[in-house]
């Protein structure tokens, strides 16, 4: 059953700006994200994503614009609310020592003021050991974990807090094909049956495309697109690729127009078409348009959320 969801955003952020000296990193960010919602905040190398995440995390306090994070501005946020934002970095690596179930048992005695009965926390240690797949390795000490192993429990740690609002920075670098299969469950099952919402950053495009809701694309100091993979690619109108055989002939052909184009195919070869596939455009080649479109000052993408 899914739980209930507050009304209002999660998070709100309205003409963030944010400067190092003459430096201009973030121009005016504006944008949302609802409870219970994923949304992958996309953009090249410079563009400002870590900034952005380092002030919704509390970790930098902005130049100018308004941020609420969970109803509060999060440089100023006490204990209670830490305790309900969880944190998954690109790397932790203290605590060699230690192993996986003393450390989450230890953390886990944090968050236990701060339990509800709406939402209890922590997480019971072993549930969360299974979870992300560390039963076998509880415990190992920290610093004999594989690559992968550790990224797990980092995911753990970011988690055992039961959090309203999780923040996931390149969370399945060094996982394998089973391990990012595995994440991506907990993913899910984290928004759709604890209703928790959740910010994502990745270069894999096709995990941002698996996972998010939205996608958010920063580009220049500020969102350049705002909306679900698919309606991002209507927006920028990206190709079609339609690949089709007549007999031992086979073709190819890009078209923004994949239905007339089909059409007027079967219209010229009928039944002698053997074979026909429609490969739509991708995330990351309406991510790439999107980017380029903006870095050549064309404007002429919606800079502003697009129909879901």
């Amino acid at each position: 059953m899914r739980s209930a969801r507050p009304d209002g955003p999660v998070i709100s952020v309205n003409g963030l700006r944010m400067s190092y000296g003459q430096h201009d990193v973030l121009t005016g960010v504006d944008l949302d994200v609802r409870a219970g919602e994923v949304v992958c905040l996309l953009g090249p190398n410079g563009a400002g994503k870590t900034t952005t995440i380092e002030i919704l995390e509390g970790f930098r306090s902005p130049s100018a614009g308004e941020v609420r994070v969970l109803g509060e501005d999060p440089f100023r946020a006490g204990d209670a609310w830490k305790a309900r934002v969880g944190v998954v970095l690109q790397s932790w690596r203290d605590h060699a020592r230690w192993s996986p179930r003393r450390l989450l048992s230890h953390l886990g005695g944090y968050y236990a003021p701060y339990s509800r009965p709406e939402r209890p926390r922590p997480y019971e240690t072993e549930e969360l050991l299974h979870t992300v797949g560390l039963t076998e390795h509880a415990d190992r000490k920290i610093g004999t974990l594989s690559g992968g192993q550790r990224r797990r429990l980092d995911v753990a740690v970011g988690i055992i807090g039961r959090p309203e609002l999780l923040f996931l920075d390149e969370p399945t670098t060094g996982f394998d094909p089973e391990a990012r299969r595995d994440f991506h469950d907990v993913v899910h099952r984290l928004s759709d049956l604890e209703g928790t919402s959740i910010l994502l950053t990745t270069h894999d495009l096709a995990e941002a495309e698996r996972l998010a809701d939205r996608i958010l694309i920063l580009a220049g100091g500020r969102i350049v697109a705002n909306g679900s993979a698919e309606a991002l690619a209507r927006e920028a109108a990206a190709s079609s690729e339609v690949r089709w055989a007549c007999g031992e002939d086979r073709f190819v052909h890009a078209t923004p127009d994949v239905v007339p184009f089909v059409r007027r195919l079967f219209e010229e070869h009928g039944d002698a078409i053997t074979e026909l596939e429609v490969r739509p455009a991708s995330l990351e080649d309406t991510y790439i348009a999107m980017v380029q479109r903006h870095q050549s000052g064309d404007r002429t993408v919606a800079l502003t959320e697009v129909a879901q």
